[in-house]
């Protein structure tokens, strides 16, 4: 059976079987491992791009005589390593700059990449697995599916980290702004007790300060006017103040 004419992705080295271009849509598909007839076909992904949905798709072909072919052609497995190497290369930085890292835009970027990095990194290490499952021998595909499996959890790691410490951000600033608020709480509550102390002052000035006739016994009685609304003023003062005192200790006490 020729080759499926949808398969004009694979690299023109490849030979393969047709039990195994039989598995092959027109899409590269998933991460995994595909057998047929003596032969394997491991299709793994090129590191995540941040924003981009698509994978580029690398394809690696095991002869019935043992050897590996790359996408490159090449005999041997020397690309996958590689493969590898990008993977923990852009583990890495990310995981530098989340230490280093002042604005939450710079950990939401990185945890945009993080999660795709930790999903192909995972699905990378299954594509090996089955391979393993089916040659337990190939002891060069089980040196770097170990390796897969350290950067595999890095890649959790990271996007754990880069998810906690945007998490604490953000309780941070809420601590920081419930703080801030209650402080403004507390200055405008003063300002208001401020303001009822002079109230009955200003409005008694207010009432003989009008442009009326007043009694002749009222103008000897200017301090005592003064004194009874700065008495009345305590009052109310007096009274405010131990209300709100009461409302905070009946709240600590429900906390």
């Amino acid at each position: 059976m020729p080759a499926l004419p949808e398969a004009t992705f694979l690299p023109t080295q490849f030979d393969c079987e047709p039990v195994l271009m039989d598995q092959i849509s027109n899409r590269p598909g998933h991460q995994r491992c595909m057998v047929g007839d003596g032969e394997l076909l491991l299709v793994a992904h090129e590191v995540p791009v941040v924003g981009s949905a698509s994978r580029e798709a690398l394809f690696f072909w095991k002869r019935r005589d043992g050897k590996w072919i790359g996408p490159d052609g090449k005999a041997g497995l020397l690309a996958l390593e590689q493969l590898l190497d990008r993977y923990a290369e852009a583990i890495d930085s990310h995981a530098a700059v989340v230490d280093e890292a002042d604005t939450a835009g710079e950990i939401f970027g990185i945890l945009r990449h993080a999660g795709p990095l930790a999903r192909a990194s995972r699905n990378l290490v299954q594509s090996l697995g089955q391979v393993l499952e089916v040659d337990q021998d190939d002891r060069e595909i089980r040196s770097l599916r170990d390796r897969a499996v350290d950067v595999e959890r890095a890649a959790d790691l990271l996007h754990a980290d880069t998810r906690l410490t945007l998490e604490f951000w953000q309780a941070e600033r809420a601590e920081q702004q419930s703080l801030a608020a209650d402080k403004l709480n507390r200055i405008v509550f003063r300002l208001n007790l401020l303001a009822g102390f002079f109230l009955p002052l200003v409005a008694l000035g207010g009432l003989f300060g009008m442009n009326v006739d007043l009694p002749g016994f009222v103008k000897p009685m200017f301090w005592w006017i003064v004194i009874a609304g700065l008495m009345t003023g305590g009052i109310i003062l007096y009274y405010a103040r131990r209300k709100a005192e009461k409302e905070a200790s009946c709240q600590v006490e429900e906390d």
